[in-house]
């Protein structure tokens, strides 16, 4: 028999009973899982070779999109409607300004010092532009003394920033491509696509919470959700619409769904829809765990150290984002944020897989500086996930009163007045 085969499956295995570990590890010394996740994976990966992406042939990219379909899911679910109410404006401000701010600077610097054009530095700034969904979502909901709207704001940012990522980084293909762009055509596939995936995430969570009951009388019926979820992003997708946004409204809609009682509602959908129950919620929640276990191996696998200039200038990037994002974490915070939310929120900026996925595409179209865009991002992939996870560690959830640099900069009581005075009485 090949041994390939069972030294496999014993991977597999001790990983499964790693991330449990590292977990466990995290909330009790503040140390990232992902960071230690990512950490096995150089190991196997660029540093010793053992494995590689390449391994997992077409099924790498399944893979990575499966798993950010359960996160975006399952990260729906904990996010209620009152809370979504009264932080869409905070979420729209700071993920513009985050973006906006993040292609201004970085665009800029690489047309100085790198030499890009125009098109092509706001390539790399929409790129390294949005936040990473399958590590901020499950950070921000492991932190227990994070404002409600706060934590709202970080899990929206991470999932309209790819968007916004991904749709302008399409636009300057087509620049490049083309020679021109229709900016109003533009516009609005952004916004359709946005608008279209969300009707169909909320639509396909009103049929299956009343189908939901049904299922249920079928037995081992469990896995059927995240496999209607998938149907939901696949169906999106091939329409040209974003599947992570109807995945996302999907879990939203079903964790808020007692909110549907309107007649009309009763009358289409033949009553009342229902909500997950508890055994579903712990299975959901197990399937993103172990996906994300194997994503952020399956991360630092991808890491290339084959370009030294590469790897200098995204650990200047990335600190220069982590800059910049002081300045938003100050400037562009929820109102209800405290001292210790626009903390959180400044070290809450790492990439992930879309920044990792949208950095080939330049080099596919043909675009000069596409392999340099490429392997830039890649790096700063890896070194922004290395200083969130020390800044966590640092300032993290263990300590509700940052104090030093943080406390100076913003300059700002920790709790508003009314809430200590809550906490008093």
């Amino acid at each position: 028999m090949n041994s390939a085969i069972p030294l496999s499956l014993v991977f597999l295995g001790l990983m499964v009973f790693l991330a449990h570990l590292f977990a466990a590890f995290y909330r009790k010394r503040r140390v990232p899982d992902v960071l230690m996740l990512m950490i096995i994976g150089l190991v196997i990966g660029p540093i010793l070779g053992m494995a590689n992406p390449e391994d997992l042939g077409a099924f790498g990219p399944v893979f990575t999109t499966i798993t950010l379909v359960v996160i975006l899911f399952v990260g729906g679910t904990n996010l209620s409607v009152s809370t979504l109410e009264a932080s869409w404006k905070s979420t729209t401000t700071l993920t513009l300004t985050a973006f906006v701010a993040s292609v201004i600077v970085l665009g800029t610097m690489s047309i100085i010092f790198l030499g890009f054009s125009i098109n092509s530095a706001i390539m790399i700034g929409a790129i390294l532009g949005g936040t990473s969904s399958a590590m901020v979502i499950p950070m921000v909901q492991q932190m227990k003394y994070l404002g409600e709207e706060s934590k709202t704001a970080l899990a929206l940012e991470s999932a309209l920033t790819d968007v916004l990522s991904i749709m302008l980084v399409l636009a300057c293909v087509q620049v490049f491509l083309e020679g021109e762009i229709n900016l109003a055509l533009t516009l609005g596939s952004v916004l359709s696509s946005f608008t279209f995936a969300a009707l169909m995430g909320i639509g396909g969570a009103l049929i299956w919470s009343r189908l939901i009951r049904f299922i249920r009388r079928i037995k081992d019926s469990i896995f059927t959700t995240p496999a209607f979820v998938f149907i939901i992003y696949g169906v999106a997708e091939l329409l040209g619409f974003n599947g992570a946004i109807a995945a996302l409204s999907f879990g939203i809609t079903m964790a808020n769904i007692e909110t549907f009682k309107s007649f009309v509602f009763r009358k289409i959908m033949g009553g009342y829809g229902s909500k997950f129950n508890d055994t579903e919620m712990i299975f959901l929640r197990e399937i993103a765990f172990l996906l994300k276990t194997f994503f952020f191996v399956y991360i630092g696998m991808s890491i290339l150290f084959e370009d030294v200039k590469a790897l200098l200038v995204g650990l200047i990037f990335t600190a220069v984002i982590y800059i910049v994002r002081l300045f938003v974490a100050k400037f562009a915070s929820p109102k209800t944020a405290n001292l210790y939310d626009k903390t959180v929120i400044s070290m809450m900026t790492p990439k992930g897989l879309a920044a990792a996925v949208l950095a080939t595409i330049p080099q596919m179209a043909g675009v000069p500086e596409g392999p340099m865009i490429k392997n830039i991002a890649y790096a700063v992939v890896f070194f922004s996930i290395v200083l969130t996870s020390i800044l966590i560690i640092v300032y993290g959830d263990n300590s509700r009163n940052p104090k030093g640099f943080y406390k100076v900069f913003f300059s700002t009581k920790m709790k508003p007045e009314a809430q200590q005075e809550n906490e008093q009485i």
